[in-house]
Protein backbone atom coordinates (compact mmCIF):
# COMPACT_ATOMS: atom_id res chain seq x y z
CA UNK A 1 0.00 0.00 0.00
CA UNK A 2 1.33 3.41 -0.89
CA UNK A 3 0.78 6.80 0.61
CA UNK A 4 0.26 9.95 -1.40
CA UNK A 5 2.31 12.86 -0.14
CA UNK A 6 0.66 16.10 -1.08
CA UNK A 7 2.77 18.69 -2.83
CA UNK A 8 2.17 22.28 -3.76
CA UNK A 9 0.25 23.86 -6.59
CA UNK A 10 2.65 25.93 -8.67
CA UNK A 11 1.49 27.54 -11.89
CA UNK A 12 -1.34 25.04 -12.20
CA UNK A 13 0.75 21.92 -11.64
CA UNK A 14 0.25 19.66 -8.63
CA UNK A 15 3.39 17.95 -7.36
CA UNK A 16 2.84 14.62 -5.67
CA UNK A 17 4.60 11.29 -5.44
CA UNK A 18 3.68 7.84 -4.09
CA UNK A 19 5.84 6.73 -1.19
CA UNK A 20 5.81 3.07 -0.15
CA UNK A 21 6.63 1.88 3.37
CA UNK A 22 10.34 1.02 2.71
CA UNK A 23 10.97 4.40 1.11
CA UNK A 24 9.04 6.11 3.87
CA UNK A 25 11.17 4.46 6.55
CA UNK A 26 14.34 5.48 4.74
CA UNK A 27 13.16 9.06 4.40
CA UNK A 28 12.19 9.20 8.06
CA UNK A 29 15.89 8.81 8.81
CA UNK A 30 16.16 12.39 7.61
CA UNK A 31 14.01 13.71 10.45
CA UNK A 32 16.86 12.93 12.83
CA UNK A 33 19.48 14.40 10.51
CA UNK A 34 17.97 17.77 9.67
CA UNK A 35 20.87 19.31 11.49
CA UNK A 36 21.75 22.90 12.23
CA UNK A 37 18.08 23.52 12.99
CA UNK A 38 18.76 25.68 16.03
CA UNK A 39 21.61 27.47 14.26
CA UNK A 40 19.66 28.26 11.09
CA UNK A 41 16.17 28.76 12.40
CA UNK A 42 16.12 28.65 16.18
CA UNK A 43 13.32 26.13 15.95
CA UNK A 44 12.87 22.44 16.67
CA UNK A 45 9.36 22.21 15.33
CA UNK A 46 9.92 19.45 12.78
CA UNK A 47 7.58 16.49 12.99
CA UNK A 48 9.62 13.38 13.83
CA UNK A 49 7.05 11.19 12.06
CA UNK A 50 7.08 13.24 8.86
CA UNK A 51 8.87 11.96 5.77
CA UNK A 52 11.15 14.48 4.09
CA UNK A 53 12.67 14.86 0.64
CA UNK A 54 16.06 16.53 0.40
CA UNK A 55 17.22 18.72 -2.50
CA UNK A 56 20.66 20.01 -3.46
CA UNK A 57 21.28 23.37 -5.16
CA UNK A 58 24.35 24.95 -6.76
CA UNK A 59 24.15 28.72 -6.35
CA UNK A 60 26.07 31.61 -7.87
CA UNK A 61 25.92 35.14 -6.49
CA UNK A 62 27.53 38.55 -6.58
CA UNK A 63 28.10 39.25 -2.90
CA UNK A 64 28.51 43.02 -3.27
CA UNK A 65 25.08 43.93 -1.85
CA UNK A 66 24.87 41.20 0.79
CA UNK A 67 26.11 40.68 4.33
CA UNK A 68 27.45 37.24 3.52
CA UNK A 69 25.61 33.93 3.20
CA UNK A 70 24.47 33.17 6.77
CA UNK A 71 20.88 34.05 7.59
CA UNK A 72 19.97 37.40 9.06
CA UNK A 73 16.95 39.49 8.03
CA UNK A 74 18.67 42.90 8.04
CA UNK A 75 20.93 43.78 6.38
CA UNK A 76 19.99 41.06 3.89
CA UNK A 77 22.07 37.94 3.33
CA UNK A 78 22.07 35.51 0.42
CA UNK A 79 20.54 32.74 2.53
CA UNK A 80 17.73 35.07 3.60
CA UNK A 81 16.89 35.98 -0.01
CA UNK A 82 16.98 32.35 -1.20
CA UNK A 83 14.87 31.18 1.74
CA UNK A 84 12.23 33.82 1.03
CA UNK A 85 11.98 32.63 -2.58
CA UNK A 86 11.82 28.97 -1.54
CA UNK A 87 9.14 29.70 1.06
CA UNK A 88 7.03 31.50 -1.52
CA UNK A 89 7.25 28.64 -4.03
CA UNK A 90 6.98 25.66 -1.70
CA UNK A 91 4.46 27.29 0.69
CA UNK A 92 6.65 26.11 3.59
CA UNK A 93 7.86 28.12 6.57
CA UNK A 94 11.58 28.98 6.41
CA UNK A 95 12.13 27.05 9.65
CA UNK A 96 10.77 23.93 7.95
CA UNK A 97 12.99 24.25 4.86
CA UNK A 98 16.19 23.80 6.92
CA UNK A 99 18.33 25.46 4.26
CA UNK A 100 22.06 24.87 4.90
CA UNK A 101 24.99 26.18 2.83
CA UNK A 102 28.36 24.52 2.35
CA UNK A 103 30.26 27.74 3.08
CA UNK A 104 29.37 30.74 5.23
CA UNK A 105 30.86 33.31 2.87
CA UNK A 106 31.55 36.67 4.47
CA UNK A 107 30.14 40.11 3.63
CA UNK A 108 31.07 41.10 0.07
CA UNK A 109 32.44 37.67 -0.90
CA UNK A 110 31.14 36.14 -4.14
CA UNK A 111 30.34 32.57 -5.16
CA UNK A 112 30.13 30.63 -8.39
CA UNK A 113 29.68 27.20 -6.81
CA UNK A 114 28.03 27.57 -3.40
CA UNK A 115 26.17 24.34 -2.54
CA UNK A 116 23.10 24.24 -0.31
CA UNK A 117 20.39 21.76 0.61
CA UNK A 118 16.80 22.13 1.76
CA UNK A 119 13.95 19.75 2.54
CA UNK A 120 10.26 19.47 1.69
CA UNK A 121 7.57 17.11 3.00
CA UNK A 122 6.60 16.28 -0.61
CA UNK A 123 8.32 15.01 -3.73
CA UNK A 124 8.58 16.66 -7.15
CA UNK A 125 8.03 14.81 -10.42
CA UNK A 126 10.25 17.34 -12.24
CA UNK A 127 12.59 20.11 -11.14
CA UNK A 128 12.83 22.44 -14.12
CA UNK A 129 9.59 24.20 -13.12
CA UNK A 130 10.68 25.05 -9.58
CA UNK A 131 14.14 25.91 -10.96
CA UNK A 132 12.67 28.48 -13.37
CA UNK A 133 10.33 29.81 -10.68
CA UNK A 134 13.18 30.34 -8.22
CA UNK A 135 15.31 32.26 -10.69
CA UNK A 136 12.23 34.24 -11.64
CA UNK A 137 11.79 35.40 -8.04
CA UNK A 138 15.45 35.91 -7.13
CA UNK A 139 17.29 39.17 -7.89
CA UNK A 140 19.67 39.13 -10.85
CA UNK A 141 22.76 38.93 -8.65
CA UNK A 142 21.67 35.52 -7.27
CA UNK A 143 21.19 32.54 -9.63
CA UNK A 144 20.35 28.90 -8.97
CA UNK A 145 22.60 27.07 -11.44
CA UNK A 146 21.44 23.55 -10.64
CA UNK A 147 18.83 21.67 -8.59
CA UNK A 148 18.98 17.94 -7.97
CA UNK A 149 17.51 15.35 -5.60
CA UNK A 150 19.77 14.42 -2.68
CA UNK A 151 20.05 11.32 -0.53
CA UNK A 152 18.91 11.67 3.10
CA UNK A 153 22.56 11.29 4.22
CA UNK A 154 23.78 14.21 2.08
CA UNK A 155 24.74 17.38 3.95
CA UNK A 156 25.93 20.45 2.05
CA UNK A 157 28.52 21.38 4.69
CA UNK A 158 29.46 18.20 6.54
CA UNK A 159 29.61 15.95 3.44
CA UNK A 160 32.06 18.28 1.65
CA UNK A 161 35.52 16.84 1.07
CA UNK A 162 37.15 19.95 -0.42
CA UNK A 163 36.51 23.56 -1.45
CA UNK A 164 38.15 25.83 -4.00
CA UNK A 165 38.47 29.58 -3.47
CA UNK A 166 39.85 32.13 -5.94
CA UNK A 167 41.20 35.57 -5.09
CA UNK A 168 41.72 38.16 -7.85
CA UNK A 169 44.27 40.95 -7.71
CA UNK A 170 44.49 43.71 -10.32
CA UNK A 171 48.13 44.73 -10.34
CA UNK A 172 48.39 48.00 -12.24
CA UNK A 173 48.58 51.73 -11.56
CA UNK A 174 45.06 52.27 -12.95
CA UNK A 175 42.16 50.00 -12.00
CA UNK A 176 40.02 48.36 -14.67
CA UNK A 177 36.50 49.64 -13.81
CA UNK A 178 34.99 46.35 -15.01
CA UNK A 179 37.02 44.49 -12.37
CA UNK A 180 36.44 46.91 -9.49
CA UNK A 181 33.78 44.78 -7.77
CA UNK A 182 35.62 41.48 -8.22
CA UNK A 183 39.35 42.17 -7.87
CA UNK A 184 41.54 43.91 -5.30
CA UNK A 185 43.46 46.86 -6.77
CA UNK A 186 47.15 46.72 -5.91
CA UNK A 187 49.23 49.63 -7.22
CA UNK A 188 52.60 48.24 -6.07
CA UNK A 189 54.48 46.02 -8.50
CA UNK A 190 54.30 42.44 -7.28
CA UNK A 191 57.06 39.86 -7.55
CA UNK A 192 54.98 36.83 -8.57
CA UNK A 193 57.94 34.44 -8.40
CA UNK A 194 58.42 34.93 -4.66
CA UNK A 195 54.65 34.77 -4.16
CA UNK A 196 54.57 31.32 -5.81
CA UNK A 197 57.51 30.21 -3.69
CA UNK A 198 55.76 31.37 -0.52
CA UNK A 199 52.41 29.78 -1.50
CA UNK A 200 54.07 26.35 -1.58
CA UNK A 201 54.64 26.59 2.19
CA UNK A 202 50.87 26.56 2.75
CA UNK A 203 50.43 23.20 0.98
CA UNK A 204 49.96 20.22 3.30
CA UNK A 205 48.38 19.71 6.69
CA UNK A 206 49.02 22.60 9.08
CA UNK A 207 47.61 24.32 12.14
CA UNK A 208 46.25 27.60 10.71
CA UNK A 209 45.56 29.32 14.04
CA UNK A 210 47.72 32.25 12.91
CA UNK A 211 45.45 32.82 9.92
CA UNK A 212 42.01 32.73 11.53
CA UNK A 213 40.09 35.77 12.71
CA UNK A 214 38.35 35.25 16.03
CA UNK A 215 34.59 34.90 15.66
CA UNK A 216 32.73 35.97 18.80
CA UNK A 217 35.99 35.50 20.74
CA UNK A 218 35.91 31.75 20.14
CA UNK A 219 38.84 29.66 18.99
CA UNK A 220 38.15 27.25 16.12
CA UNK A 221 37.32 23.67 17.11
CA UNK A 222 39.92 22.23 14.74
CA UNK A 223 42.48 24.68 13.34
CA UNK A 224 44.28 21.92 11.40
CA UNK A 225 43.41 22.02 7.68
CA UNK A 226 44.85 20.27 4.65
CA UNK A 227 45.74 22.48 1.67
CA UNK A 228 45.98 20.46 -1.56
CA UNK A 229 47.22 23.18 -3.90
CA UNK A 230 47.81 26.93 -4.04
CA UNK A 231 48.25 28.25 -7.60
CA UNK A 232 49.02 31.71 -8.95
CA UNK A 233 47.98 32.50 -12.55
CA UNK A 234 48.93 35.69 -14.40
CA UNK A 235 46.65 37.13 -17.09
CA UNK A 236 48.24 40.45 -17.89
CA UNK A 237 47.69 42.75 -14.88
CA UNK A 238 45.12 40.34 -13.42
CA UNK A 239 46.49 37.79 -10.94
CA UNK A 240 44.43 34.82 -9.76
CA UNK A 241 45.32 33.02 -6.54
CA UNK A 242 43.42 29.73 -6.40
CA UNK A 243 43.56 27.51 -3.32
CA UNK A 244 41.97 24.10 -2.74
CA UNK A 245 41.71 22.55 0.70
CA UNK A 246 39.77 20.19 2.93
CA UNK A 247 38.22 23.21 4.62
CA UNK A 248 39.01 26.75 5.68
CA UNK A 249 38.79 28.73 8.89
CA UNK A 250 37.09 32.10 9.26
CA UNK A 251 38.88 34.55 6.90
CA UNK A 252 41.76 32.11 6.46
CA UNK A 253 41.98 32.59 2.67
CA UNK A 254 41.95 36.38 2.90
CA UNK A 255 44.66 36.30 5.57
CA UNK A 256 46.86 33.97 3.50
CA UNK A 257 46.42 36.26 0.49
CA UNK A 258 47.28 39.31 2.61
CA UNK A 259 50.60 37.76 3.63
CA UNK A 260 51.36 36.76 0.04
CA UNK A 261 50.73 40.36 -1.03
CA UNK A 262 53.29 41.60 1.48
CA UNK A 263 55.75 39.00 0.19
CA UNK A 264 55.01 40.03 -3.42
CA UNK A 265 55.72 43.65 -2.51
CA UNK A 266 59.04 42.37 -1.12
CA UNK A 267 58.21 43.80 2.29
CA UNK A 268 58.94 40.42 3.87
CA UNK A 269 60.70 37.21 2.66
CA UNK A 270 58.90 34.02 1.52
CA UNK A 271 60.18 31.98 4.48
CA UNK A 272 57.95 34.01 6.81
CA UNK A 273 55.07 31.63 5.96
CA UNK A 274 56.38 28.57 7.88
CA UNK A 275 57.49 30.86 10.70
CA UNK A 276 54.02 32.41 10.92
CA UNK A 277 52.37 28.97 10.87
CA UNK A 278 54.63 27.90 13.74
CA UNK A 279 53.57 30.81 15.96
CA UNK A 280 49.87 29.74 15.93
CA UNK A 281 49.14 33.31 16.99
CA UNK A 282 46.90 35.62 14.94
CA UNK A 283 48.43 38.66 16.66
CA UNK A 284 51.80 37.86 15.08
CA UNK A 285 50.28 37.93 11.59
CA UNK A 286 48.59 41.26 12.37
CA UNK A 287 52.03 42.79 12.85
CA UNK A 288 52.87 41.98 9.22
CA UNK A 289 49.60 42.00 7.25
CA UNK A 290 45.91 42.79 7.57
CA UNK A 291 43.13 40.77 5.91
CA UNK A 292 42.74 41.26 2.17
CA UNK A 293 39.44 42.95 1.20
CA UNK A 294 36.46 40.60 0.68
CA UNK A 295 35.41 41.63 -2.85
CA UNK A 296 38.38 39.87 -4.47
CA UNK A 297 37.33 36.48 -3.08
CA UNK A 298 35.04 33.95 -4.74
CA UNK A 299 33.93 30.44 -3.73
CA UNK A 300 34.50 28.51 -6.96
CA UNK A 301 33.30 25.00 -6.11
CA UNK A 302 32.63 22.42 -3.41
CA UNK A 303 33.51 18.75 -3.96
CA UNK A 304 31.85 15.65 -2.52
CA UNK A 305 32.45 11.91 -2.58
CA UNK A 306 30.49 10.10 -5.27
CA UNK A 307 28.38 8.19 -2.76
CA UNK A 308 27.06 11.49 -1.39
CA UNK A 309 25.91 12.50 -4.88
CA UNK A 310 24.01 9.30 -5.67
CA UNK A 311 20.44 10.09 -6.70
CA UNK A 312 17.68 8.39 -4.70
CA UNK A 313 15.45 5.86 -6.47
CA UNK A 314 12.29 7.22 -8.06
CA UNK A 315 13.49 10.79 -8.04
CA UNK A 316 13.17 13.44 -10.79
CA UNK A 317 16.14 14.21 -13.02
CA UNK A 318 18.62 17.00 -12.30
CA UNK A 319 17.66 20.44 -13.58
CA UNK A 320 20.35 22.62 -15.17
CA UNK A 321 17.79 25.18 -16.32
CA UNK A 322 15.66 25.46 -19.41
CA UNK A 323 17.09 26.28 -22.82
CA UNK A 324 14.69 28.28 -24.94
CA UNK A 325 14.62 28.06 -28.72
CA UNK A 326 13.01 30.18 -31.44
CA UNK A 327 11.38 28.11 -34.17
CA UNK A 328 10.81 31.03 -36.51
CA UNK A 329 12.21 34.52 -36.61
CA UNK A 330 9.34 37.00 -36.48
CA UNK A 331 11.45 40.11 -37.17
CA UNK A 332 13.14 40.43 -40.58
CA UNK A 333 16.80 41.34 -40.70
CA UNK A 334 17.51 44.59 -42.55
Amino acid sequence: MTKKVKGIINKGHIYAAPVGLPALLKLQHLSSSIDDVSHNSGSNREDRNQAYYKWRMVIAYDGTRYSGWQYQPSPPTVQCIVENALAQITKQERADLHLVGASRTDTGVHAWGQVAHFVTPFNYDRLDTIHAALNGLLPRDIRIREISPAAPEFHARFSAKSKIYRYKIYNDSIMDPFQSHYAYHNVYKLNTDVMREAAKHFIGKHDFSSFVNASQNQRPRDPVKNIFRFDLTEMGPLLQLEVEGSGFLYRQVRNMVALLLQIGREATPPDIVPKMLATRDRKELAKVALSAPPHGLCLVSVSYNEEHLQLPAGCPSISFGRNRTISKCKLPFV
